[in-house]
């Protein structure tokens, strides 16, 4: 069809024409499709469209994020998610759902952690696969994101991710490429950020040497929304599609760049072939009916698969029919289930823990809210609480982290709950020993407090049928079989990246390499709270029989215990002398075992393409190494009961630098001389100069020379500040403050060109004459050109 599209067409197919729908072709039957957002619910929009969730959406079932879903270790879960995903995606006429989101958790700081699943590549590639598998049976285009190295919300449109090639295959895009390789997504959505200095919407490296040529990705890769930077460069390196809707400015440049010779214009038809496939095969089916009953009772049950429950002293749990319970807590009323920006969804109905225990057969006391969120500490409040607590059996409270503490476009400031909270908790520990919390929080919180309850259950944000999955772990109608997708740290000080996290410079410099989550924890020597892979159970598995083979690990898992429960195996595995640095030992397998009381089962995981291999940036392959490996197996990180040895055939190594020179600086924070000698990066130099660019954001106003544009930074900063004062993230503002000029073009559906955005540039840098001379030409020229390419594309003869 493409060999019928003229030049004009074909770069018209590159960018979308509203907010959330690509731009169609009547004349060559091409149709738009329309996308939205749905990590872990649909989020289509009524009425006028906005990518922040700002207006009303679609009710749609809301369930648990990927955070929580991590927790469960179960792909055959993930699978079953995305098969309602992509149902209810089909229902409301989304032909493209924007997600899973898998990027890996670098920090707990990062303000998006709830949204991805792991600071584990490859318990985050299987889910996100099995996610993307069920989507796209279901007729709809699933959409991984953020890709690449999409780590901090701070400056997220203007940062630029310094990270060396070994840990940035090893780490930040293994979890991609199992996605691509075995669930084949029709789309991809790139990242805000730049990576080694280019924009990941035009990384060529990126784009066509590693995800097309590499991996075999053939789908359209799609920017983030205000992501592109230069259209041209986007096309040459591999991407297919701007959004939300840069109008015919960008169609324009492409155009001239390939008649100016900047742009082959084979790369364009490729480009536009592969958009074209999307649109003809997207929303082909009829639009199935949805049983939003059974959609819910299936959030329930992920809920309830993915709790962890963290600690049960004595115990205390599960609780026994008839128990009295004084139900503590705002959140008890007021749930916390999922995370706030892009991924919002409106869900079709929405439980809470004070309604839950109402069929469960405890005997509730009394309801205390004990705290306010987003507030200091409430005496009176408090006071309730505990005369609640004097009289019940057992206090149950609810605690966890507020709206504005996660939400996009804001990194977290550290990882403690609300002073609040942790005073409650106090006063209530100390009238009543039988304590147990129920935690909501999409990502590491500060665990210090967990010995003033006897147990905890932490449910991360469990989506709209939460509090009924946290009530039937809590009675022993579902025996809890969450485990840690991250590492507890005992204080943020032991993480990889404290002090560098977010960079609030130009450059984030992945000092760190391939040490973060549990990597860094086991290398550095750190204790932990709680460690990657944990997770209590109301009975007991126990481990045995181990045998190695080449293809393979099997073992048997046998429950001990009074009651039916599941278990989660993992395999890691270690090269203790190798010749190159390496974390102590790394995930490569994990398998989920349902097992009656007393029975045992024989547990087989394979080794895969992943198991033995590494990076080398020398031969830009990758290599197994020659020697011993350790293989061990058991219930968490820090309990692996088997070990195995194992010979390894490959190659033997000969590296100019001692593994332990460079673990020792990965762990301190490679220094810019380190980064250039052992990996051959140059890190660049902040600038000297005094005039703002179209890549830097608009929170940089406040260095601007018009006294006008810092007028404007302090508005935008109060308003800021007064959103989070109020505990209610302005998204708008937050987007806002942290978007780059450049993006006003890419976001205005055309009102905007990018010889505007120079001209308002000039203005903010005190070129009054000039930018204004450029914004007011530019916009003449902008409708002259858009009314003569929008005549020539409705009557191409």
């Amino acid at each position: 069809m493409t060999n019928e599209l003229t030049t004009l067409e074909k770069a018209a197919l590159l960018s979308g024409k509203n907010v959330w729908e690509s731009r169609d072709l009547p004349r060559h039957d091409v149709p738009s499709f329309f996308m939205a957002d749905g990590p872990h619910g649909v989020r289509k929009q009524v009425g006028s469209g906005d990518h922040l969730g700002l207006n009303a959406s679609e009710p749609a079932t809301c369930f648990p994020t990927s955070a929580t879903v991590a927790c469960s270790w179960d792909v055959d879960l993930a699978e079953e998610l995305g098969h309602a995903l992509g149902r209810e995606a089909a229902s409301l006429g989304v032909d493209v759902l924007l997600g899973p989101g898998l990027n890996l958790k670098r920090s707990p700081l990062g303000g998006r952690n709830f949204e991805y699943f792991s600071e584990d590549p490859y318990l985050s590639g299987k889910l996100a696969a099995g996610y993307v598998r069920g989507i796209q049976a279901e007729g709809v285009a699933a959409t991984p994101k953020h890709f690449a190295v999409n780590s901090q919300e701070l400056r997220r449109m203007a940062s630029d991710s310094i990270v060396d090639e070994r840990t940035l295959r090893e780490l930040y895009l293994t979890a991609f490429e199992i996605v691509v390789r075995e669930a084949s997504p029709r789309a991809l959505m790139t990242s805000y950020n730049k990576v080694n200095g280019t924009y990941a919407h035009e990384n060529r490296h990126l784009l066509t040497e590693i995800l097309r040529d590499e991996w075999g990705f053939d789908g359209v890769v799609i920017s983030d929304w205000g992501g592109s930077n230069d259209a041209a460069a986007a096309i040459a390196a591999g991407a297919n599609l701007e959004m939300p809707a840069p109008g015919l400015d960008s169609v324009r440049q492409l155009v001239a760049a390939v008649e100016g010779g900047r742009l082959p214009e084979a790369d364009l038809t490729a480009r536009a072939a592969e958009v074209i496939r999307l649109a003809l095969t997207a929303g082909a089916g009829a639009r199935p009916t949805v049983d939003h009953d059974a959609h819910h009772a299936l959030a329930r049950r992920a809920a309830e698969e993915s709790m962890v429950l963290l600690r049960n002293e004595d115990s205390l749990l599960p609780l026994a029919p008839g128990t009295s319970v004084a139900l503590i807590g705002d959140m008890a009323d007021t749930p916390r289930y999922q995370g706030a920006g892009s991924s919002q969804v409106n869900p079709t109905r929405l439980s809470s823990a004070r309604e839950a225990i109402l069929s469960t057969g405890l005997e509730l006391t009394a309801y205390a809210q004990g705290y306010r969120r987003h507030s200091p500490i409430d005496a009176e409040l408090e006071s309730r609480a505990v005369e609640a607590a004097r009289s019940a059996d057992v206090a149950l409270v609810y605690l966890g982290l507020d709206e504005i503490s996660e939400s996009e476009g804001v990194d977290r400031r550290h990882i403690d709950l609300p002073d609040a909270q942790l005073s409650l908790l106090r006063a209530v520990a100390a009238v009543n020993g039988n304590v147990v919390v129920v935690l909501s929080a999409g990502s590491v919180v500060d665990l210090s407090w967990t010995e003033q309850a006897r147990a905890v259950v932490h449910g991360y944000l469990s989506g709209q049928a939460g509090a009924e999955a946290a009530m039937r772990i809590l009675t022993g109608a579902a025996n809890p079989s969450g485990k840690l997708a991250e590492t507890y740290p005992v204080s943020l000080v032991d993480t990889a990246a404290f002090g560098r996290f977010p960079a609030e410079g130009a450059w984030s410099v992945y000092r760190e390499g391939l040490f973060v989550g549990y990597r860094h924890a086991d290398a550095a020597g750190r204790a932990v709270r709680y460690p990657f892979g944990h997770g209590l159970s109301y009975t007991d598995f126990a481990y045995s029989d181990l045998r190695v083979t080449p293809e393979g690990a099997e073992f048997t898992v046998t429950n001990t215990g009074p009651v039916a429960g599941a278990e989660v195996a993992q395999l890691y595995v270690a090269t203790p002398d190798s010749a190159i640095v390496r974390p102590v030992k790394e995930l490569k397998g994990f398998a989920k075992v349902r097992l009656a009381p007393g029975a045992a089962a024989r547990v087989v995981i394979p080794f895969d393409r992943y198991t033995w291999r590494h990076f080398d940036v020398g031969s830009g392959t990758w290599v197994v190494e020659d020697g011993t490996r350790l293989v061990m197996v058991g219930g968490s990180s820090a309990d692996l009961p088997l070990t195995g040895k194992l010979e390894v055939p490959g190659t033997t190594l000969d590296t100019p630098v001692a593994p332990e020179t460079v673990r020792r600086a990965m762990l301190r924070g490679l220094t810019d001389d380190e980064l250039g000698e052992f990996f051959g990066i140059v890190v660049p130099r902040e600038s000297n100069s005094a005039e703002l660019d179209r890549n830097d954001p608009l929170g940089d106003l406040r260095r601007a020379r018009s006294p006008l544009a810092r007028l404007a930074h302090w508005v935008l900063l109060t308003l800021r500040r007064r959103s989070e004062a109020k505990g209610e993230p302005d998204l708008n503002i937050q987007f806002l403050y942290n978007m780059p000029f450049r993006a006003i073009a890419k976001m205005s559906n055309g009102m905007v060109s990018d010889e505007m955005v120079d001209g308002i540039v000039a203005l903010v840098n005190g070129h009054h004459f000039r930018g204004l001379k450029e914004v007011v030409g530019g916009f003449v020229r902008n409708r002259r050109t858009g009314k003569a390419l929008t005549r020539s594309l409705t009557n191409p003869l």
